[in-house]
C-alpha cells in the first residue's frame, strides 16, 4: 500500500521559511521521480517543483524559481521542500507526489500517488 505522509506545514509571516517533508513508504521510491503541488481554496492544483530519481535534475515554477528548493534523501524516502521568502498569495494546502516515471513535469498527470496535504499559511 503506498502511504505519502506530509509533514512540516505550518504559519508563518511574509517572508518567512519553512521546510516541508514527506515520507514514502510502499512505493518505489528512488525509482520515481517526485513532486510537490499545492492548491489554494477555488483554485486548482498548481505544480511547484519536481525531482529526477536521483536528485540531479530540478525543476521549479517560475513563480518560486529562486526560494523554493526541492530535495531528496533516497535512504530515508524522504522529500523536502525548502521554501524561503515566502508570501501570503502562497496560502494553500501543499502536497506530496509520486511520479510514474524517471523524470516528470509540473503535470499532475506524471504522479501516481499522493500525500493527504499539509496546510502553510503565510500572514502579511
Amino acid at each position: 500500500q503506498v502511504q505519502l505522509v506530509e509533514s512540516g506545514g505550518g504559519s508563518v509571516q511574509a517572508g518567512g521559511s519553512l521546510r516541508l517533508s514527506c515520507v514514502v513508504s510502499g512505493y518505489a521510491f528512488s525509482s520515481r521521480c517526485m513532486g510537490w503541488f499545492r492548491q489554494a481554496p477555488g483554485k486548482g492544483r498548481e505544480g511547484v517543483a519536481t525531482i529526477s530519481t536521483g536528485g540531479s535534475v530540478t525543476s521549479y515554477a517560475d513563480s518560486v524559481k529562486g526560494r523554493f528548493t526541492i530535495s531528496r534523501d533516497n535512504a530515508k524516502r524522504t522529500l523536502y521542500l525548502q521554501m524561503n521568502s515566502l508570501k501570503p498569495e502562497e496560502n494553500a494546502m501543499y502536497y506530496c507526489a509520486a511520479g510514474r516515471f524517471t523524470h516528470c513535469g509540473l503535470r499532475t498527470s506524471d504522479y501516481g500517488a499522493w500525500g493527504q496535504g499539509t496546510q502553510v499559511t503565510v500572514s502579511s
